[in-house]
Formats: C-alpha cells, sequence, structure tokens
C-alpha cells in the first residue's frame, strides 16, 4: 500500500502569492512547488538566463559563424529520440536561415548505437563528407567517436546536456551546461535547448558581424556593398519554441523556472496555431486539438509518436516530419509515425507480460533492483518496459535485449533516491570492465554488457544499490496538494490547471478527498465512469485501465480536469489511485 502525503507549504509563500492575485486553487499548488513570488512565475522571454552564461557557448558561436562565412559543410549528428529529433530540427531550420550549409544524420540505433561512435563518424566521411559535425543530445562521451573525427580532419562541435565523464572528447568546442566550469544557473535543459540557446548565441553573432540585419532598409543597403557578404535577414527564432517544448518536455527534464519559460512560448505557438507543420500533423493523428494542447498532449500523445520512429526504425523519419514545410508531406510522415507507434505499444504489451511472469518465477522478489534479460525482446522499446516495471514495483529497473557480436543492450529507470548513472558508475568501478559503455541521468540511463556478463551485473547492481538506498526508499509515495475546497472547483479552475505548465520537478496538482460513490458504471470494457458527492457537491469521475466495482465510500487522489464531450465542456475528476474509507 502506497504511503500517501501532503506537500508541504510555507505560510508566507500562500500569503504573498495570495496578496499577488494568483488564483486560489494555486496559490497553495505553486507554493508547494518553490514558488516565493509571483514574480517567479511571469514567463517573458526576457527573463531567460542570458546566453553568455553558459561555457564556451560564444566561442562556439564565433567558431560557427567563421564556418558559415567560409561556406564549409556542417552535419548535425542526432540522437534518437525526441529531444535529439527535436534539437536537430532546430538547428536545421535554423542553420538553413543563417545561410549554413547543413545536412544531417542520425544513427540507427540498432546498427551503430547511441551516440557519436568511431563508426558512425566513418560513415558521415563517407556519406556526407562533412568539414565540421555538430552533435546534439549526444556526444558527451564520445571520446572516441572524436578521435577518430579528428584523424578523418573533421572538426567536432559538441552540444549536449547529458552528465559528463571523468574524460571528455578532444572537440573543437563543448558546451553543456553540466560540464565542469559552466556556471550557467539551469542544469535542466534538454539537448534541444542546449540548441536553441546556440542558435541564439549563433544569431546575435552574424549580426555583430553584418552577415544578418533587421530591417529591410538596411537589407537592402547591405546588399549593394560589394566589399561585404551578402546578408540575410535576422531570423525570428522564437518560431522554434514549440520544438523546444515539445523536445523539453518529451525528455522528462526538470521543469525549472528557464525551462518552463521555454515550453509556456512553445506551447503558445500551438495553441494559436503557429506551430511547424510536422508537429500540428503528429497533434491531428493523435486527435489533439491544437488550441488546447498541454504538457500532458506534448508528453504522452505527441512525443511517443516522435519516438516510435527511433524506436523501431530510424528517427530520420521522425526529422524529416519536423523539418518540412509541406503540409501535405507531414500528414504523411504523421500516420506512418502514428502507425509505427501503435506497432510499438503491441511488442511493448506483449515484452512487459513476458517481464512480468519472468518476475513471477523470480527467487528474488525481496530485492531492491529488478534486472531482466530476454534474447528475444526488442531492443527500441526495453526503455519503456523498464520504466513500466520501476512504476509497478517501485524498484530501479534495467531491462537488456541482444546486441550484436554477443552484447546485450540495457535501459534503467530509477525511483527517486537513487541516481542511476551515479549507480552504473559504482558497478563499473567495483568491476572494471564488466560494463562496456554507459551514460545517462539520474533517472535513466543507458548501458552495454556482454551476453554473459548479465547475472553478474545483476547480482552486483543489486549489491550497489542496497548501500545506497533503504526499505524505506522503496515504499511508494504518492504525493498530493491536499483537499481541493469544493467552492474552487470550478470550469475557471480546471482550465487554470489544464493551462499550466507542469511536468517533471514541477508536477501536475493531486488532491486528496473522501468520496460516496453515487453511480458507476463500466465503460468500452476496461474503465469506471463514476459520480461522485462530497460536501453535498456531485462529480464526475472516471477511474482508467479498472473495471471492478468501487466501495461504497472513497478516499482518492485524482487530478480535477476538463471532460470534452459532443460539445459540452465540464469539470471531471480522474482518479489515480483509491482506498476503502
Amino acid at each position: 500500500m502506497p504511503v500517501i502525503t501532503t506537500r508541504p507549504v510555507s505560510a508566507e509563500s500562500v500569503n504573498a502569492l495570495a496578496q499577488s492575485g494568483v488564483h486560489p486553487l494555486l496559490v497553495r499548488v505553486y507554493a508547494a512547488r518553490g514558488i516565493v513570488s509571483e514574480q517567479q512565475l511571469a514567463t517573458d522571454l526576457d527573463r531567460l538566463h542570458p546566453p553568455a552564461a553558459m561555457l564556451n557557448l560564444q566561442h562556439m558561436a564565433a567558431l560557427l559563424a567563421d564556418a558559415i562565412a567560409a561556406k564549409q559543410k556542417l552535419l548535425i549528428i542526432a540522437d534518437y529520440d525526441a529531444d535529439g529529433a527535436t534539437a536537430c530540427a532546430v538547428g536545421m531550420r535554423a542553420l538553413r536561415s543563417m545561410g549554413a550549409v547543413i545536412d544531417y544524420l542520425v544513427p540507427n540505433r540498432f546498427e551503430y548505437g547511441y551516440g557519436l561512435t568511431p563508426e558512425i563518424v566513418q560513415l558521415a566521411a563517407r556519406e556526407k563528407a562533412p568539414d565540421v559535425i555538430i552533435t546534439v543530445d549526444n556526444g558527451i562521451a564520445s571520446v572516441e567517436g572524436v578521435a577518430e573525427a579528428n584523424r578523418l580532419g573533421i572538426k567536432v562541435l559538441i552540444t549536449d546536456h547529458h552528465l559528463p565523464g571523468d574524460t571528455l572528447p578532444d572537440a573543437w568546442c563543448i558546451i553543456n551546461p553540466n560540464q565542469h566550469g559552466c556556471t550557467f544557473p539551469s542544469k535542466h535543459l534538454a539537448g534541444v535547448g542546449v540548441m536553441f540557446y546556440l542558435m541564439l548565441a549563433l544569431r546575435a553573432e552574424l549580426r555583430e558581424r553584418g552577415a544578418l540585419v533587421k530591417s529591410g532598409a538596411e537589407l537592402r543597403q547591405r546588399n549593394t556593398d560589394a566589399s561585404r557578404l551578402t546578408p540575410r535577414a535576422l531570423p525570428n527564432l522564437a518560431h522554434l519554441l514549440d520544438l523546444v517544448a515539445l523536445g523539453t518536455v518529451a525528455d522528462v527534464v526538470r521543469l525549472d523556472e528557464n525551462n518552463r519559460i521555454l515550453v509556456h512560448h512553445g506551447l503558445n505557438r500551438i495553441r494559436a496555431g503557429k506551430s511547424q507543420p510536422g508537429i500540428a500533423a503528429l497533434l491531428r493523428v493523435a486527435a489533439r486539438d491544437p488550441a488546447r494542447t498541454g504538457t500532458h498532449d506534448l508528453g504522452f500523445a505527441v512525443g511517443p509518436r516522435l519516438n516510435a520512429a527511433g524506436r523501431l526504425t530510424d528517427m530520420s523519419l521522425g526529422i524529416e516530419c519536423l523539418i518540412t514545410d509541406d503540409v501535405a508531406r507531414a500528414q504523411v510522415i504523421a500516420q506512418e509515425l502514428d502507425a509505427l507507434n501503435r506497432q510499438r505499444r503491441g511488442i511493448e504489451a506483449e515484452m512487459q507480460e513476458s517481464a512480468l511472469a519472468a518476475l513471477e518465477q523470480s527467487t528474488n522478489a525481496s530485492g531492491y533492483t529488478v534486472s531482466l534479460y530476454d534474447a528475444q525482446w526488442h531492443q527500441g522499446v526495453i526503455g519503456i518496459v523498464a520504466s513500466r516495471i520501476k512504476d509497478k514495483f517501485h524498484r530501479p529497473a534495467v531491462a537488456f535485449a541482444r546486441g550484436v557480436e554477443g552484447e546485450i543492450k540495457g535501459s534503467g529507470r530509477s525511483i527517486r533516491g537513487l541516481h542511476l548513472r551515479d549507480a552504473l558508475d559504482l558497478v563499473s568501478k567495483r568491476a572494471p570492465g564488466l560494463i562496456l559503455r554507459f551514460g545517462g541521468h539520474a533517472a535513466a540511463a543507458g548501458l552495454t554488457l556482454h551476453e554473459g556478463d548479465f547475472e553478474k551485473f545483476q547480482a552486483l547492481f543489486e549489491d550497489v544499490v542496497r548501500t545506497l538506498l533503504s526499505p524505506a526508499d522503496l515504499e511508494r509515495e504518492i504525493e498530493t496538494d491536499g483537499t481541493l475546497p469544493v467552492e474552487h472547483a470550478t470550469l475557471d479552475a480546471a482550465h487554470a490547471l489544464r493551462d499550466g505548465i507542469w511536468g517533471h520537478g514541477f508536477p501536475e496538482p493531486r488532491f486528496l478527498d473522501p468520496f460516496e460513490i453515487v453511480q458507476q458504471r463500466v465503460v468500452s470494457e476496461r474503465h469506471l465512469k463514476l459520480r461522485l458527492r462530497r460536501d453535498g457537491k456531485l462529480f464526475e469521475g472516471i477511474l482508467f485501465g479498472h473495471n471492478e466495482p468501487l466501495p461504497d465510500a472513497i478516499r482518492a487522489v485524482y487530478r480535477f480536469s476538463i471532460n470534452e464531450y459532443n460539445g459540452n465542456v465540464s469539470t471531471q475528476l480522474m482518479l489515480d489511485h483509491w482506498e476503502h474509507l
């Protein structure tokens, strides 16, 4: 049985927010998330942390500007997830608008694996012959890949946000808010956020050099000056913020103040019908209304469809969807991505079933970790299976699938309290050579082993985690925002909640209250449609994935949301957890 808690709040923060005019329902919600003043909720773009605060950013922008002026061939090497795809799209669109000779290449997960490997560098040299490689959402651990690029005479610019290892690649330049010595205040930028900042710095550099001009008159004047490069119009990079929002939310990075500003403006573009054709098409195939798009839609509808390409085939399909300006072509690609996502769900269901069957036969039911390997599992879906297992058992979980040449690829997900990459680092130090490659974050990581070393890893990972966690850490905790006063349970309040920027580190509000079950019926054979009563007020509710009758009185953890059906708009409680009262 999970432990249900209420997020603590500061009385001073509550009073300050209430006096500043914040919606009464949101006062406690924001205070519980560390907001102490209305100023922290401001979303003006000029409140973004300045690019100059990022280590090496100005230098990299100057190097790129030199390369563009020299008409050198630039090549983006992208990661094969939604963050990598959106970062690539931001780079492709922005660099084209600033006069670069630019192309991209994304490694096929199954042939080349993750990151700038020597093999992908060799492929790039053969097929694209670049002068400069720009990594997005990868590269910080690519010591060997950068060495191969240097050997071939290709310069490498690394843009990444993953945690660096003990040794940095010998690249031309590196930007990463998490590298040693970088004082950039937000350590939680996604890969697409880092690329967006680089494009901001590049635009400023090119404008300073006179290669980009703002006004039509200035453009005409510059074009008559034969002593200068032909300038271009200054691009409005805010037009790319829908891509930044999608990658930031889909990568589940912490939504600190800086990221919330980026996501806010990206969502505003989508809601105003000004998104990239590919994002609009992905929303259509997901049956989502752009005008009502929220972070939940990006994370659970658009992101998975984009990710399906990288999981099952080749993320080039997803990138093409994001960089095309042809509405019809975007729609065709989005439909292909939707079909891939349905295929992915089927594969995932089969893998999850076999994972649960394996766990039922396991003799390590009291373990602190779950590590599973099945030679029949699909390499592109193991991360989702690990996430599902982690959620179900509240244990750090790693799922492995067969790779190439006797290797197995693992994808892990962690619970709060365990930094997964650091745990893998400890395993690696205790058994040098056991983990062939690894990298990632606190919550998610990937690794590669020899197939014959799985059981050794399984045991050592368990031992390491036992030293880092206590039994209390293994108790699932459901955090709530306490009671929802019935006087605040209005449609206006539900709209205010839906329009909020919620996600990792700034979680969507959930409330805890007792209810009387007035009416219940099964819909679509799998869900319970409910009518509930509290303090004399009736509420409509839904409990997904549950078709057994509930008792007459329950205590429920729920989200206060909006239900739109046949043109009618009403409030609805979406139950996440319930207990007998």
